[in-house]
C-alpha cells in the first residue's frame, strides 16, 4: 500500500490522492452509457472518458460528446503508436480508451469513469489492477431484448446477435467488484454514486502521509 503524494493548498497542507479509475461494463442495452453520463452530473470530481470508435454515429450522437468517431485507418494508426490504454473489436467495430487522458486526469486527482465492454475491462484490469470494476445487468434477458428493440437502431438479426454476445459477456460477472441491477435508472444512479463515494473513503485511497504529518508528529 503506497501513500499518495501530498500537496499544499490555501490554509495549510491538504490531503491529496490520485484519481480513481472506475470501469463500468454491461451487455449492450443494459443502460450503462445512460448511467455513466448521469453520474457525471451527480458526483463532483468525476470525469467521463469518451471512447474512440470506428462505428458510424447513431441518430443524435455527437462527435466529441458521445464518441470520437474516426476512420479505421486513423484508429489503427493510434494503435500502432500505442495511444490506447485498451482497445477491442466489438460488433465488428473498433473501440478504444485514450491512455493520455486517463493519466492526466488521474494525476490531477480527478476520478475517471469509463464505459467499456468486457474485453476492454479485461485489458484495463491488467494495466490498472487497482481500478474499481462495476458490472451492470438488466433485470432480465427479456427486458434487455425489449430495450434493444426500442432503440430502433438495429435490425432483428443484429438484435439477436447482440443478445448472444450479451449471454457470453454476462459469464464474466465474477471478474467485477460490484454488480448493479439497472431495473430503475434513479436507483441504479444511487447505487453507482454509493460505490464511488465509498471507494473514495477507503484507506488504500487515502493520503496516509498527510494523516501522519497532521496528527502523529
Amino acid at each position: 500500500m503506497q501513500d499518495v503524494e501530498q500537496s499544499k493548498g490555501k490554509g495549510g497542507d491538504k490531503p491529496r490522492r490520485k484519481g480513481l479509475l472506475l470501469v463500468v461494463s454491461a451487455p449492450s442495452g443494459a443502460g450503462k452509457t445512460t448511467l455513466c453520463r448521469e453520474m457525471v452530473h451527480t458526483v463532483t470530481g468525476l470525469r467521463y472518458s469518451i471512447s474512440y470508435t470506428t462505428r458510424p454515429p447513431r441518430p443524435g450522437e455527437v462527435h466529441g460528446k458521445d464518441y470520437f468517431f474516426v476512420a479505421e485507418a486513423d484508429f489503427m494508426e493510434m494503435v500502432r503508436k500505442d495511444e490506447f490504454a485498451e482497445c477491442a473489436k466489438v460488433h465488428n467495430n473498433h473501440y478504444g480508451t485514450h491512455a493520455g487522458f486517463l493519466k492526466r486526469t488521474m494525476d490531477d486527482g480527478m476520478d475517471v469513469l469509463l464505459d467499456v465492454d468486457v474485453q476492454g475491462a479485461q485489458l484495463l484490469k491488467k494495466r490498472f489492477p487497482e481500478g474499481i470494476f462495476i458490472f451492470v445487468l438488466p433485470p432480465a434477458m427479456h427486458t434487455l431484448m425489449e430495450r434493444l428493440r426500442d432503440r430502433r437502431s438495429d435490425t432483428p438479426e443484429e438484435i439477436n446477435r447482440r443478445l448472444q454476445v450479451a449471454r457470453m459477456e454476462i459469464q464474466n460477472f465474477k471478474d467485477y467488484d460490484y454488480i448493479i441491477i439497472n431495473d430503475e435508472i434513479k436507483k441504479a444512479v444511487r447505487d453507482l454514486e454509493s460505490i464511488i463515494l465509498s471507494e473514495r473513503l477507503r484507506l488504500i485511497h487515502t493520503d496516509q502521509t498527510w494523516i501522519r504529518e497532521q496528527f502523529l508528529k
